[in-house]
């Protein structure tokens, strides 16, 4: 990109961290290199986060055979999937949009954020403004098959119940969806991969505590909770097939260390969610 694709929160998390000193925009463009669109046509699935009606971030999967992903253009993508979940009927014209795209058996994942401006029963279609890759640390390699998904039987609830309890326990992947909140310069919408042994994040009451580990020194995630604490976390449990989507808030704790091999903490307090079948399996 041609300025830097910083924006406020990203700036002071860098800051925070010590991370201050990367060049120019870190390889982060406003199209998509050739590479990355091949990529994203040969996945069985993608991660997708939105907002929901009071502004607060959501996360969905959108999944069908290799190819249900497709770009006419460097800046254009077209998705031949839809979701009914609660985040997927949020996927409409103008909603803004963080999509991931990950190949566990590969660890390979390039991100690309923007907005909708086509939605309809087919799919949707998707401006890009923001392309990038990430690198494989704490992608767990495994085969994933996907179904497509289009009706979901969403079950909300509230809190933290003790089957959402297993679910994190046993996880050693999940994805979190955060916002850099309205009215910020390069700001938006995003979804990002995190990983760790199986336990790595811990439970108590509804709240979350997850190390930090070293990553790409963006901080596209803990930038946007310092400007908006509000954030979504979605777990797969890709034995049986089911989908676990949380939304509470967020807050770093910079100098904590205590966790293994983390550089920073953060919590994230539980308000609800729902579950339902995720269309993955592994």
């Amino acid at each position: 990109m041609e300025t830097s694709p910083w924006h406020a929160g990203e700036l002071q998390a860098q800051a925070l961290s010590g991370a201050d000193h990367i060049p120019g925009g870190g390889g982060i463009r406003s199209f998509m290199p050739d590479q990355h669109r091949h990529f994203f046509a040969s996945l069985p699935f993608m991660v997708a986060a939105t907002l929901d009606e009071a502004g607060a971030p959501m996360a969905t999967l959108l999944t069908g055979r290799p190819g249900f992903v497709s770009s006419p253009d460097p800046t254009t993508l077209a998705i031949a999937a839809h979701s009914a979940d609660p985040a997927g009927q949020r996927l409409v014209a103008g909603a803004p949009l963080g999509l991931l795209g990950i190949q566990p058996d590969t660890r390979r994942r390039n991100r690309a954020n923007g907005v909708v401006t086509a939605a309809d029963a087919d799919g949707l279609t998707v401006q890009v403004r923001q392309s990038f890759g990430n690198c494989p640390q704490y992608i767990h390699p495994r085969h994933v098959v996907a179904d497509r998904r289009v009706a979901i039987d969403a079950e909300p609830f509230q809190g933290l119940d003790a089957r959402a309890r297993k679910q994190i326990a046993a996880a050693d992947t999940f994805f979190v969806a955060t916002s850099s909140g309205e009215g910020v310069e390069n700001g938006g919408v995003d979804i990002s991969h995190r990983g760790g042994p199986p336990g790595f994040v811990r439970i108590a009451g509804d709240v979350l505590t997850i190390p930090d580990y070293r990553g790409n020194r963006y901080f596209n995630t803990l930038g946007n909770l310092l400007l908006e604490p509000r954030a979504a976390l979605l777990f797969v449990d890709f034995a049986n097939g089911e989908l676990l989507q949380l939304q509470g808030t967020a807050g770093v704790a910079w100098g904590e260390h205590d966790l293994p091999g983390a550089e920073r903490t953060w919590r994230f307090t539980v308000t609800g969610g729902w579950r339902g079948p995720a269309g993955l399996y592994a």
